[in-house]
């Protein structure tokens, strides 16, 4: 095992990822129960071994897999990984942290305004996703164009026996209408409904602890895939 110090950003190398700690997992119930600044600072270390190096470890795992089938996918242990911090200007919810840690991974280009893919694991649950949370009003125009142009291209991964067995639907909020530009007659009005394109698969909290949960994980945003590149051609096609 490559011996690192988790509180010095300048040192490249992280250790193999052997699973998640359950050691991370009870520190997020601890911050759970303990949601404030005087906690964290005294236990941020605790934070910084426990939880945030397994999850870089496990990036740098998911790197090589992710690579085979999204080369052009931004897939780092530093950049990829959230923050802790919540951003708390716009919330009623003022707790200081996050009570889970997540990552994304999304293109090199035009990385801001694409599909990507989520990594998110908290007690009880860990959670996979894939698609577009909160499209513009420019991008969600162009995924309906592209859905009520390319009407089987769309039908044809969603409707794949792969995708029926893990995802089964898009999720997201949808308008009681077809919006404007569009026939309410058309084909494709349910889904020109849809104001959010994601997909999402849990696991239980044990499957973290897995030393295949990166080949696991690589699985599952493989089949995600057809869907976000729907999405991101969508959008980034001229």
């Amino acid at each position: 095992m490559i011996l690192r110090n988790p509180l010095n950003d300048n040192i490249q190398d992280y250790p193999p990822f052997d699973g998640f700690t359950k050691d991370g997992i009870g520190f997020l119930k601890q911050l759970k129960k303990n949601n404030n600044r005087d906690w964290f600072n005294l236990h941020k270390q605790d934070y910084e071994i426990n939880v945030k190096l397994p999850m870089q470890s496990l990036i740098l795992d998911l790197k090589p897999l992710l690579q085979k089938f999204v080369p052009d996918f931004v897939v780092d242990p530093k950049r990829s990984i959230f923050r802790i911090y919540r951003d708390t200007r716009f919330s009623k919810n003022k707790t200081p942290y996050k009570t889970h840690i997540a990552a994304i991974f999304q293109p090199t280009k035009n990385w801001k305004d694409s599909a990507g893919l989520y990594l998110h694991i908290e007690p009880d649950e860990v959670y996979l996703g894939g698609g577009m949370y909160m499209p513009s009003t420019d991008d969600l125009k162009k995924i309906r164009s592209s859905i009520a142009n390319y009407p089987n291209k769309f039908l044809s991964i969603i409707e794949s026996k792969n995708f029926k067995s893990f995802f089964k639907t898009i999720e997201g909020d949808k308008l009681k209408r077809v919006p404007p530009g569009f026939s309410p007659n058309d084909d494709m009005a349910e889904w020109l409904k849809m104001k959010q394109f994601f997909i999402s698969y849990s696991m239980k909290e044990e499957e973290c602890y897995k030393k295949t949960f990166p080949s696991k994980t690589a699985n599952i945003f493989e089949i995600m895939m057809p869907l976000v590149r729907f999405i991101n051609e969508a959008i980034h096609t001229d």
